[in-house]
């Protein structure tokens, strides 16, 4: 956001985190003009070094820690704790990816903080919750896309797979951000906070339940690559010069246009064995067939300008380095200890407004300044 016209400008969040799903929440919270105070163990937070993509290290870091002040901080150390403490005294907003159960062992157990602090909004993220069997267990991003079932149902016939990104950390700090921005207006008119808990196995199933009422249904989803489990025809098929068309047809009457108008066949629309998705479905491989066929004939060039013609649904299948020269690609330029990076701009767009994003941090970057102002006295 522009400066000085940043909606949450003036607010101070305390993040004690690591890797990905709490990072997430907070950038987008730094991005709107909080003023986000990150705590990092004197190594750094582990996401430094995932790869080495950027001169400023990992592309994770880069991307979910601009605008941050960097602060280290040995929770070891009964000082240190006191320093984070004081901290958190001034904040509005805390955020924490530890394990369940670490803030209490440090000596900051939420409940009290809640308890001390009246108006903290507080945002716990964990793998499985607070309670139940897996409530103690490390938790990542792969490991509950295995554990939810996402897994079983990515990838094609022939086994699970991973979602190609960080889903799971990402949905998480999604959920988190989207409950801290409710937290906050809730507190404008009652004055208090709140203790938010989100897991990212909590997270997972509620993005999963369309697959799994219908596995509870005697229908359980298949793996089917670059198909729609539930919608025919919708999927990838070659061109007769090799390039990857993906279409979807969402309706009875899409599918009467691509009928007529690409596949230059309208009498199939009407065909019993496909007039109906449910019947299209029922008889995939058949409406694949013909839709395969179809596209084979055809240079891409002029399938995509039939498809266009048609107002039929339809994308490339595209990689990174078609991504990277897409005409609609936004970027943002971030600094960096080791210069400017550039990468995809977040996706919301305030008209009038123009953006402004802050520097990446150095470990510990910010300590003595942010303790001399906020922990001076400890």
């Amino acid at each position: 956001m522009a400066a000085g016209n940043s909606p949450l400008e003036g607010l101070v969040v305390v993040a004690v985190e690591q890797a990905v799903a709490a990072p997430f929440c907070t950038a987008r919270l730094a991005d709107a003009g909080a003023r986000v105070i990150k705590i990092e163990r004197p190594e750094g937070d582990f996401a430094r070094f995932y790869d080495d993509a950027t001169p400023a290290g990992s592309s994770y870091f880069v991307w979910l820690n601009r605008g941050k002040r960097s602060v280290v901080l040995d929770l070891s150390k009964a000082r240190a704790r006191a320093q984070l403490e004081a901290i958190i005294a001034r904040a509005d907003i805390l955020v924490q990816n530890l394990k369940p159960g670490a803030m209490e062992r440090l000596g900051l157990k939420i409940e009290r903080l809640r308890q001390d602090f009246p108006a903290l909004i507080c945002c716990s993220i964990t793998g499985y919750g607070d309670s139940g069997p897996l409530a103690a267990r490390k938790a990542y991003d792969l490991l509950v896309q295995a554990e939810s079932g996402l897994a079983s149902i990515t990838g094609g016939p022939g086994e699970p797979a991973r979602a190609g990104i960080s889903v799971v950390d990402i949905a998480t700090g999604a959920t988190a951000h989207a409950a801290i921005l409710e937290a906050l207006i809730a507190r404008s008119h009652t004055g208090k906070g709140a203790d938010i808990r989100v897991s990212m196995f909590d997270v997972m199933a509620d993005w999963l339940t369309v697959p799994l009422l219908n596995a509870e249904a005697g229908k359980p989803p298949k793996r089917v690559g670059l198909a729609h489990p539930s919608i025919a025809p919708y999927g990838v098929f070659a061109t007769q010069d090799g390039r990857g068309i993906l279409i979807s047809i969402q309706s009875e009457r899409e599918w009467r246009v691509f009928c007529a108008d690409v596949l230059g066949d309208a009498a199939m629309a009407s065909d019993p064995r496909f007039c109906r998705n449910v019947a299209r479905v029922k008889n995939r491989a058949e409406t694949d067939g013909a839709v395969g066929r179809a596209f084979a004939s055809l240079r891409a060039d002029d399938l995509i300008k039939l498809l266009n013609d048609a107002d039929i649904a339809f994308a490339e299948v595209n990689d990174m380095a078609a991504l990277s020269r897409h005409p609609h690609l936004r970027r943002i330029m971030v600094e960096t200890e080791a210069g400017e990076v550039s990468f995809p701009a977040p996706a919301p767009v305030l008209q009038g407004s123009t953006p402004h994003y802050g520097a990446v941090p150095a470990l510990g970057d910010h300590t003595d300044a942010v303790l001399a102002e906020f922990a001076g006295g400890v």
